[in-house]
């Protein structure tokens, strides 16, 4: 399955697995290289010596290409990109910010540089920085989203007519088909993100893992536009959101309401209640968790069979 993406990152498909707070770690991001797509270590969850811990033990789980996603708004930026590089990592996804403040530091040093998007216009400010791919990601998306609430197979057309880099489209992809679907729209590759978060290998807690098999449609939403957008699995945290916003909050309510480290409280740590519960839409529709290698084979396997019921029609 040879094309722009596999040739750029040297992997077998066409598959990056998305560098989740709480649920990328390096056990995660080496089987899934080790299954031919890659991996990606989620930097955004953790303190700088975590990270170097994690992509050591990458490096000793599997030879093959793997990344490293670090999101823009982190506190000690300079340090994790100080550690890829001291380590030698050769693809970074960032994310959450202006590509242009960290791109020319990496490629100078070696490093393929991906940037993660929401819209046309920030595709297209990516490529001027210099990124050498472009994940589009859409509103379907679990985690932190766009504000324009975009939807994948919308975004995905609109963003490859702008550019003329290689194209990663994430949102709302679990299977085969919907692979299949925006590769024909455009993409040369697909992010996929709650797929592996109901994996194995994921370091999300057990309860978490289990709530996203149980999600329904409807089961997903996304708020917290005045902070930074994100999407939610419908809990009491999140009914408390509602209830404060029936009173118009103001943006200090909502910071006090949300408070610190929500998010490792319910995905790393199981609280279902009161912790931050971040998944897709396309969770509606994954019922099982099974081992990430797995996955991979899935995927392609039921690409391939698309493909061919595409040439019968």
């Amino acid at each position: 399955m040879e094309n722009r993406i596999t040739e750029l990152f040297k992997i077998q498909y066409p598959i990056i697995q998305a560098g989740m707070i709480w649920a990328s770690g390096w056990r995660l991001a080496s089987t899934v290289s080790n299954a031919g797509g890659l991996g990606i270590i989620g930097a955004g969850s953790m303190y700088p010596e975590v990270l170097r811990e994690h992509i050591q033990k990458c490096q000793r789980a599997t030879k093959k290409p793997f990344a490293v996603n670090i999101p823009m708004l982190y506190p000690d930026i300079d340090q994790l990109m100080s550690i890829v590089v001291e380590l030698g990592v050769k693809i970074v996804f960032t994310s959450a910010g202006n590509p242009k403040t960290w791109t020319s530091y990496l490629k100078e040093r070696g490093i393929i540089v991906v940037h993660v998007v929401s819209s046309v216009k920030f595709a297209v400010k990516a490529q001027e920085a210099g990124v050498d791919a472009i994940v589009a990601e859409g509103f379907e998306a679990g985690g932190h989203n766009g504000r324009d609430e975009t939807t994948t197979l919308t975004l995905i057309p609109a963003v490859k007519e702008k550019i003329t880099i290689p194209l990663i489209a994430a949102g709302g992809i679990a299977t085969g088909r919907a692979m299949l679907a925006v590769m024909v729209l455009g993409a040369d590759g697909v992010q996929v993100g709650s797929r592996f978060v109901a994996s194995y290998e994921a370091s999300s807690h057990e309860l978490f893992k289990q709530k996203v098999v149980e999600a329904g449609e409807g089961d997903t939403i996304l708020t917290l536009k005045e902070l930074a957008p994100v999407r939610l699995i419908k809990n009491k945290f999140f009914q408390d959101i509602q209830n404060l916003y029936a009173k118009s909050p103001s943006v200090d309510e909502l910071k006090q309401l949300l408070g610190r480290a929500r998010a490792k409280r319910g995905m790393f740590e199981g609280d279902m209640e009161e912790g931050e519960l971040e998944i897709g839409q396309v969770s509606a529709i994954i019922h099982d968790i099974k081992p990430a290698a797995e996955i991979v084979a899935d995927m392609v396997e039921e690409f391939e069979e698309a493909k061919k019921y595409c040439t019968q029609l």
